[in-house]
């Protein structure tokens, strides 16, 4: 790799340019310069780049690349077919493109090293790096170089690359917000130009423009919204089509019929030289119901993606055993009867059954229970549970989509497709109101005919401009638009309206336990023994791992602990060693009392629900432990001030029956509405069976919870949770705690009582525009300044509201 010269000692045509490594012309080398450059522009750069303190980016050598922490893997997965079945796509001729995610990415910075491969690795021909998506988009060569020789120079820079699994959809995507935007700023250009026209008419108006100057700028105006009408309008023509081919009424039909019959109406006055042209506001409008389908799109495709994280949970890859090796290929490639290695740490790649060894497994994210599970040679293990203690060998019995995991994630997307929005009450008016709309225009045009046909023309337009159903379409969206964004100044995240119209009446909440309701770590809720016991506890406990042994150390942070010699683990038990002569043993019940009594039965005295540890000193129990997950504060009284605002509240929950049963009674539930041992599916099938009495709001903090949160009335997730459960959800809680759902509750039901009133006025308005309209005291001029005016009288109503205000 070329790299920056600073010893001049070498010939002009060896010393190469501090800033771009180009070699620099003898005419502009300075002997006893600091460094040299090849231009001014390099010079000027140069400076700049020491000046900001960014010196490391000349330093891109191999000894920086030696000190980044590598991963130290292969990539050869990269180079597996079925990895580039799933994740490679050719661009041109040979040459092969995929897009990479990057662990660590995170300024501008590593923009440039990860930009610099191509310069490093021959046959990389590109890498772009969007940074705040932390996504690679690389093409190379593969007749020169596989790709897993670029993945392995990515990692050695220190930024660890995965599949990107949306690549395609993202593509599509991307070329449909292209073609959405350029419309959009083609319209907004033309309506642009069109309203400068329509200014310097309205100036002519005092008699200050020849009668030909009228005429021509009437004629531009003519020009310019003719392809405002026939690109980017065309999409609401197409909507009134489908509407008529499908026989029912839809929003765009009358603004179709309202935008074709301004501008023909304009066009014949701009032909006969007589009477007003219509084209700003034909223009103006096409723009703003662009730009308001682009953000309803946005808000659209931001739903799909609800599933996308859950593909994070499963590793790429896998060590597949083959004889006595072992070789990395991608997780897709696995098939059933083959057996794969997992190491303490890892994510098991698949569903299977444990073939050697014994550790323990979490699996938290996916069936919400809060403790690690033991597992030894015949248990079933599932992909995206984490291996935690032990070196594990486990026999593929499902793999890819076919696993736990997999048909998690396809209830995840079932239930997204089938929770459709939520008809608002704009909507299941506006096709009585089109209809009416429709024929009130009819009626008028029929009413004028007789007595002057040029102005029973007039007047129909204007009484589909005045009543127009923009105010009405508006009086929703505007009111949940500003309730959204106050919500999220105080921390609660709303994906769409649909949720807020669902939570503003009382129906059932679901809740789950760990991490919602609880805080979701182990903690020492309750304590048997002398106070000398704790630093013997803390002695054998100080170099353990498990989540008890943390909850131990919390317990006491600042107590000394005992010297306690040879310790040793037992997986599925506990931990033996040593103080002076003696045995201490720490462990479950089953572990401990075979070899040691309980006279003063501490055992029996931990409460029903919280996980029991025994301390055995010699051959007696000595101190009596128990674990459980505190429950957050405030939670009881949130769940208080819920059931009287009318909700209908319980408890589900993956954990143990007997502690979520504990917890439920600690919050005042009755039995009939707690559930615990619910798997996925469970709880699944629990807010399906709910859903069909009544609305369900489900909330949840686990990839355990995702399938319900999709499905579910409204899915909410709360602070702290999996990413999957959270990109499954309507709502967001960035708060910790239940008090941020009683806000929502409340704000929801505030922003109802704004949407009723916006729309109430927008009604209201349309009725007597319509009225004025027919009675011809409206022209279309008129009634082109009144439809914008009866949107921002609805806008004024949506801002003064006070849903999610810091009074409320």
């Amino acid at each position: 790799m070329p790299r920056a010269a600073t010893d001049l000692t070498g010939t002009a045509t060896g010393v190469h340019c501090a800033h771009c490594t180009l070699p620099v012309p003898a005419g502009l080398l300075e002997p006893e310069a600091e460094a040299q450059f090849c231009c001014a522009g390099c010079r000027t750069a140069w400076h700049l780049v020491r000046e900001a303190g960014l010196d490391a980016y000349y330093e891109f050598d191999e000894r920086r690349l030696e000190a980044v922490a590598s991963s130290g893997r292969s990539f050869e997965e990269f180079d597996h077919q079925s990895f580039h079945d799933l994740h490679v796509r050719a661009v041109r001729g040979r040459i092969l493109e995929t897009e990479l995610y990057l662990e660590g990415v995170h300024c501008a910075s590593c923009v440039w090293l990860v930009e610099r491969v191509p310069l490093a690795v021959p046959g990389a021909l590109s890498a772009e790096l969007d940074v705040g998506r932390a996504r690679a988009r690389i093409q190379w060569d593969p007749s020169v170089t596989p790709l897993s020789a670029i993945a392995r120079f990515v990692d050695r820079l220190g930024y660890r690359p995965h599949p990107f699994r949306g690549a395609r959809r993202d593509e599509i995507r991307r070329r449909e917000t292209r073609e959405m935007l350029i419309r959009i700023g083609v319209a907004g250009a033309l309506a642009g130009n069109v309203m400068m026209l329509a200014a310097a008419l309205y100036a002519g108006w005092f008699g200050t423009m020849a009668p030909e100057q009228v005429q021509y700028f009437r004629w531009a105006s003519l020009a310019l919204t003719t392809p405002a009408l026939l690109w980017p309008g065309r999409v609401f023509f197409q909507g009134a089509l489908g509407a008529l081919r499908a026989k029912s009424f839809h929003m765009d039909l009358p603004v179709a019929i309202a935008l074709a019959t301004g501008f023909g109406r304009g066009a014949v006055n701009t032909i006969t030289g007589s009477g007003p042209i219509y084209f700003d506001g034909v223009a103006t409008l096409i723009f703003f119901l662009l730009v308001g389908r682009y953000l309803q799109q946005r808000a659209q495709r931001a739903a799909t993606d609800s599933a996308e994280l859950l593909y994070g949970l499963a590793p790429s890859n896998a060590r597949l055993i083959d004889g006595d090796e072992t070789r990395t290929v991608p997780s897709e490639a696995l098939l059933p009867g083959c057996s794969v290695l997992v190491q303490a740490g890892e994510t098991i790649p698949a569903d299977g059954a444990v073939a050697l060894g014994r550790s323990t497994v979490d699996l938290s994210l996916l069936t919400g229970e809060s403790l690690p599970v033991e597992v030894e040679p015949g248990v079933e293990v599932f992909a995206g549970t984490v291996n935690l203690s032990g070196t594990l060998t486990v026999q593929v019995t499902h793999a890819g989509m076919a696993t736990r995991l997999g048909r998690v994630l396809r209830d995840v997307e079932a239930g997204a497709a089938r929770r459709a929005p939520i008809v608002r009450l704009a909507d299941r008016l506006a096709g009585g109101f089109v209809a009416v709309v429709l024929a009130l225009a009819a009626i008028t045009w029929l009413l004028w005919r007789a007595a002057d046909p040029h102005a029973a023309v007039d007047h129909a337009i204007a009484l589909l401009i005045i009543t127009c159903p923009c105010a009405l379409a508006l009086a929703t969206p505007l009111a949940m638009t500003v309730s959204i964004g106050r919500a999220a100044k105080r921390g609660i995240l709303i994906r769409g309206g649909d949720a807020l119209e669902a939570l503003a009446r009382p129906g059932r909440l679901m809740l789950d336990k760990t991490g919602t309701v609880t805080e979701g770590r182990l903690a020492l809720e309750h304590f048997e023994g002398a106070p000398a016991t704790r630093a013997w506890l803390l002695g054998l406990e100080r170099e353990a791992s498990h989540p008890l042994a943390a909850a131990i150390r919390s317990a006491w942070p600042d107590l000394v602990a005992a010297e306690v010699d040879d310790v040793r683990h037992t997986v599925g038990g506990g931990l033996t060693g040593r103080l002076g002569v003696d045995r201490l043993v720490v462990g479950s019940p089953g572990f401990v009392l075979p070899n040691a009594t309980d006279p003063e039965g501490m055992a029996r005295r931990i409460p029903s629900g919280l996980t029991p540890v025994l301390l055995a000193r010699g051959a007696r129990v000595v101190a009596a432990m128990g674990f459980g997950d505190p429950i957050r504060p405030g939670a009881a009284h949130a769940i208080r001030i819920l059931r009287r605002r009318g909700w209908s509240v319980g408890l589900l929950s993956g954990d143990a029956s007997a502690t979520v049963a504990f917890v439920g009674r600690q919050l005042g539930l009755e039995r009939e509405a707690i559930q615990g041992g619910a798997t996925p599916e469970a709880k699944l099938a629990a807010i399906a069976e709910l859903s069909r009495e009544a609305p369900v709001v489900m909330v949840g903090d686990g990839v355990n919870d995702a399938a319900a949160i999709a499905r579910a009335t409204v899915g909410i997730g709360v602070h702290g949770g999996a990413e999957a459960s959270l990109a499954a959800a309507d709502v967001y809680l960035a708060r910790p705690g239940l008090e941020p759902l009683v806000e929502l509750i409340d704000g929801a039901g505030s922003t109802r009582t704004v949407i009723r009133a916006a729309i109430g006025f927008s009604l209201a308005y349309n009725l007597v525009g319509a009225a004025l309209a027919m009675a011809g005291m409206v022209t279309p001029l008129l009634a082109a300044v009144l439809m914008p005016a009866s949107s921002l009288t609805v806008l004024g109503l949506a801002l003064r509201g006070r849903p999610f205000t810091a009074e409320r």
